[in-house]
């Protein structure tokens, strides 16, 4: 086998425990399958795996290491993310966006959906980062073609994250009956996540340079 079961366990825990802390995709989808139903959800949740997939080619060709071996490189998703994020702060703050908004935002078509959890996915280096960083040490060398172990590696990470946000996309969609009654949650909730979307904005943009 090229890849080892402990290889599998390891990849898939690290994977869990990232995708379970709240971050740009979790706010994402979940406000989108509350605000605009299940399908909406499911639709952004399709552009967010096309963002892994992108980001595995990457890592298995060797292109993420460009970020850590070209600072400019680094440098200018870094601060695009963190502009991105800085975004989502201000949209939850002035009552269009919310992790888990139960009143109605404008109806997005499904192309817009979908490049928006594209874009969600692709402006966090946290994503590239994790591949140069979590991947290689599972890999062994003498197992097999390097490219190989991080395609399926980098498939399990993809596979537990796409589980769990699916999850999300369900869950948020049946919580909003819950929330819709108790309007002074949403009005903390709004806050809070507002506060967070902000402190990893300025987090992202004041973070050292990978090189």
């Amino acid at each position: 086998m090229i890849v080892t079961a402990a290889s599998v366990v390891g990849v898939s825990l690290v994977a869990l425990g990232m995708v379970l802390t709240p971050g740009p995709n979790m706010m994402y989808l979940s406000s989108r399958s509350i605000s605009q139903g299940r399908r909406a959800g499911l639709v952004s949740l399709a552009g967010v795996a096309v963002g892994f997939g992108c980001y595995l080619v990457a890592a298995a060709a060797g292109l993420t290491a460009i970020l850590v071996a070209v600072p400019v490189a680094f440098t200018v998703i870094k601060l695009l993310g963190a502009a991105y994020l800085a975004y989502l702060a201000w949209q939850v703050f002035s009552g269009k966006m919310a992790t888990f908004e139960t009143r109605q935002l404008p109806r997005d078509a499904s192309r817009r959906l979908f490049l928006m959890g594209l874009v969600t996915n692709l402006l966090n280096p946290k994503i590239a980062l994790m591949y140069m960083a979590l991947i290689p040490q599972f890999v062994d060398p003498d197992r097999g073609p390097v490219w190989v172990q991080a395609l399926i590696l980098g498939g399990v990470q993809i596979a537990v994250a796409l589980s769990v946000n699916l999850l999300i996309v369900v869950g948020s969609a049946a919580l909003a009956g819950f929330l819709r009654a108790r309007p002074k949650w949403m009005r903390v909730q709004r806050w809070v996540t507002g506060t967070l979307l902000g402190a990893f904005a300025v987090k992202m943009a004041s973070s050292r340079s990978a090189g």
